[in-house]
């Protein structure tokens, strides 16, 4: 009889201590739980990163480098002596201040040489700082001396055009203005008036103020119209219209350069509003820091001389030129 005593307390037991199939679990009392501790906030610093992090893109320096004429610039500050030019001279106008030489064939008269020694400097800016293509206000200085040699005759030298003005400018995104004061004499050379003794000798002068606009169409096409008119002249008459199109590299080309070609007219008054057709082609070379342009290549000119003491000559030229712009 003990032996069915104690299987009945044994199942009984596990009766208490086993749930039957498909009843929850008993649950201790809730006087029995010990609360959880509080989780921490979530913090910034403790947030793991998202990714890896996104580069830096400074706009306003790769404006500086790669920009060309055509960029609107901000940014702008006085500055003296500044380095680069806001409206930069007309590639194909043989009167511009720079320095040039130019060997060529003239139909009626053999081989000549055209040299100009002179120069364009900023004297006081206010606009942007960077030197390839500045924007903003700027007064400029500009000189030079336009000679002509013959090559036939000894390299005597047959006459000379000096030249100096004071450039105001103005320049921003695509446009260029130019208000200026240029005075222009020109001269024969003592060995010409010695073999030609009954040569004239003409005192031509000219004191001009001028108005001039460009326009770049890209970063390398420009267009551009400019009127003078001499408030004091003697031989030449007051008006003067000059109008061109050009293209040349506007971002530095390094050592194997880029094509450029240019065309220019120059209408004068004291001709009949007659002038000339300059047309120039070849290789150019844009400096790397600044907006200085070396070309070289071919030359055409055909009109009335642009040496101002043979102003009444037509000339036609075809020869080979290098010039170098600041």
């Amino acid at each position: 009889m003990r032996l069915p005593v104690l299987l009945g307390t044994l199942l009984a037991s596990l009766a208490v201590a086993a749930p039957c199939p498909g009843q929850p679990p008993q649950l201790p009392a809730l006087s029995q739980l010990e609360p959880l501790p509080p989780a921490p906030a979530p913090t910034i610093e403790s947030a793991p990163a998202a990714g890896p992090p996104v580069e830096y893109f400074d706009l306003d320096a790769w404006l500086a480098t790669n920009g060309g004429p055509t960029v609107p610039r901000e940014g702008w500050s006085w500055q003296i002596l500044p380095d680069g030019i806001i409206y930069k001279a007309y590639l194909a106008n043989p009167k511009e201040s720079r320095l040039s030489t130019l060997i060529f064939s003239e139909q009626d008269d053999d081989a000549l040489w055209d040299s100009t020694l002179g120069g364009r400097i900023g004297l006081l800016r206010y606009g942007t700082c960077d030197a390839a293509w500045p924007q903003g206000w700027q007064i400029d200085i500009e000189g030079s001396a336009q000679v002509r040699l013959d090559p036939d005759e000894d390299l005597d030298l047959r006459s000379v055009d000096y030249r100096i003005g004071v450039p105001l400018t103005y320049g921003y995104g695509r446009h260029r203005l130019k208000l200026a004061y240029y005075h222009l004499c020109s001269h024969l050379g003592d060995e010409f008036l010695l073999d030609n003794l009954l040569y004239p000798r003409l005192n031509y002068v000219r004191d001009v103020l001028s108005l001039g606009y460009a326009y770049y169409v890209t970063d390398n096409v420009r267009l551009y119209a400019e009127m003078g008119w001499g408030f004091y002249t003697d031989v030449s008459e007051p008006w003067e219209f000059l109008f061109g199109a050009e293209y040349a590299p506007s971002q530095p080309t390094g050592i194997r350069g880029a094509p450029f070609a240019a065309i220019h007219g120059h209408l004068r008054q004291e001709i009949d509003f007659s002038g000339n057709l300059v047309v120039q082609a070849g290789w150019a070379w844009r400096g790397d820091t600044s907006s200085h342009l070396l070309r070289t290549g071919v030359h055409y000119y055909n009109g009335l001389s642009d040496q101002y003491s043979f102003y009444q000559y037509f000339e036609q030229q075809i020869g080979f030129g290098v010039w170098y712009d600041f």
